[in-house]
């Protein structure tokens, strides 16, 4: 049995299913992600998950407590950091954190220390007198984090915590998310970025219009597929791709997207099809500008999950 078990999760809004029959577990200090686009459900699992929404169906359980139980014993179990920033921009750091640990129930010295800690954990103990609205966007992604973990709680839901901020706030938010793993902290990720999915993840969930589609490691997911590789073409305009995917789409073995000027071919050991390819190409009198083979990854399993690329843009 898994620390969190998810049992046929439903969440509908009038004639929209936000999420539509979800099913997993997650194991005690696993970190588990749920992958997909904007408007997947992802944000809405966990807002099911952490008791801020109620299922139209099915239930969860964390710790064997159900998430429509609503008993103080659960919101004990897990802390939330949410996409949006849940703080008070014209308190300081150690005030924001004051205030989310009284409500945690923290009082006095016990408190006082436990902020302390957070704050050095997030690298923000230099900080803590500093109004918030005066911080930089990664450090404030940090402060969030830090009042989730104020009541050391055993499952930490983080919802694209890496959402707007530079290259090097991401990174040091990712650490900060690898020392929690190596403590055992418990953790339901979301993200719409493939490689913090492949870097954090124990196990990956593919959502999309609100169905699990896949579920497994990284390799596993892969295999799923047939570890199939991928042939990433450029070409001059969308006529030649036009005319190079309808030549490629009549060799045998092949699977064909077009998209503009790029054409993608996916198949097991697509080597071994690259002088039929190139032969096609002359044949089809298309010009190859460039030649790219990528090795299965989450990348591919979510193209051919879901029959599309999964782009990198901000949002649920």
């Amino acid at each position: 049995m898994g620390f969190v078990e998810v049992d046929g999760l439903r969440k509908q809004y009038g004639s929209l299913t936000a999420v539509d029959g979800v099913s997993f577990e997650i194991r005690e200090g696993e970190v588990f992600s749920l992958l997909g686009p904007n408007g997947a459900g992802k944000s809405t699992t966990i807002g099911m998950l952490s008791a801020l929404i109620e299922p139209t169906a099915g239930d969860a359980r964390i710790g064997g407590l159900s998430v429509t139980s609503r008993s103080p014993e659960l919101r004990r179990l897990f802390g939330v950091v949410p996409q949006e920033i849940a703080l008070y921009e014209e308190l300081s750091a150690r005030g924001n954190l004051l205030f989310w640990g009284r409500l945690y129930g923290l009082r006095g010295a016990a408190l006082r220390k436990r902020i302390e800690e957070v704050l050095s954990k997030v690298d923000l103990a230099d900080r803590a007198r500093s109004v918030v609205r005066t911080l930089s966007g990664g450090m404030k992604r940090r402060l969030n984090i830090a009042a989730g973990l104020l009541h050391e709680p055993r499952l930490l839901f983080l919802d694209e915590p890496t959402v707007g901020i530079d290259p090097q706030s991401r990174r040091a938010v990712l650490d900060l998310i690898l020392q929690l793993k190596r403590e055992g902290t418990t953790i339901l990720y979301t993200t719409h970025y493939m490689a913090e999915a492949e870097e954090l993840s124990d196990r990956v969930g593919i959502i999309d219009h609100g169905k699990l589609l896949a579920m497994g490691t990284c390799r596993e997911l892969s295999a799923g597929i047939g570890g199939s590789e991928r042939l990433a073409l450029a070409l001059a305009g969308r006529e030649e791709s036009e005319r190079l995917s309808a030549a490629l789409r009549a060799l045998p073995g092949l699977s064909v997207e077009s998209d503009g000027t790029k054409v993608t071919v996916t198949a097991p050991k697509v080597r071994e099809h690259l002088a039929r390819i190139i032969e096609a190409a002359t044949s089809s009198r298309t010009t190859l500008r460039d030649i790219e083979i990528r090795e299965p990854n989450l990348e591919s399993v979510f193209l051919a999950y879901t029959g599309r690329e999964l782009a990198a843009q901000g949002g649920e």
